[in-house]
């Protein structure tokens, strides 16, 4: 796993989940939040961001979380791991809440400075019918790009909580390295 895309629900967690993999894998971490908007929600031009993605995503090396259907294409293409937080609505829709009660009116560490956290009814609303309107198409690209690349798709925190438990234990070779040394 060395380009590794996260997509999902809003509060799914995606940019939490890049920084633990970040973390445990050494990777670099792209939050396209933070590169997507600019100070006073700002959104740059779609030319933007293919550009932004092409010079993201011809890197060695990165974990890119976020949306973005009209980049999801580009992103697939590139990675060898894509990864899709398919938790239940209710979940998502719980984390946005207590994540602007917990950011209000300050930019959370994915985002642009400049951006402080808000929920409008076009968001929440989106969150909402994520399962029925969104989620088809994430699967569909999905199973379009299944050759040469894992594909993990978790429907439970705790079976996400399992996998980076299984990443952060050293594997049998590499204990076995230690203890040659």
């Amino acid at each position: 796993m060395r380009k590794i895309v996260i997509v999902g629900c809003g509060g799914a967690g995606k940019s939490t989940l890049a920084r633990q993999l970040g973390e445990v894998l050494h990777l670099p971490v792209v939050h396209l939040d933070a590169q997507f908007w600019k100070p006073g929600w700002k959104m740059i031009s779609k030319a933007e961001e293919i550009i932004v993605l092409n010079q993201l995503t011809n890197q060695s090396s990165w974990i890119i979380d976020g949306n973005y259907n009209a980049t999801m294409e580009l992103r697939f293409e590139a990675a060898d791991t894509i990864i899709f937080l398919d938790f239940p609505v209710l979940l998502c829709f719980r984390r946005v809440i207590k994540r602007f009660i917990t950011y209000r009116g300050k930019s959370r560490p994915d985002m642009s400075p400049g951006c402080p956290e808000k929920v409008n009814w076009r968001f929440l609303g989106w969150i909402l019918t994520y399962k029925y309107l969104n989620r088809p198409q994430v699967l569909k690209r999905i199973n379009e790009h299944l050759d040469n690349r894992t594909v993990l798709i978790f429907k439970q925190p705790r079976q996400l909580k399992t996998f980076l438990s299984s990443l952060a234990q050293p594997s049998r070779a590499n204990v076995l390295d230690q203890v040659s040394r």
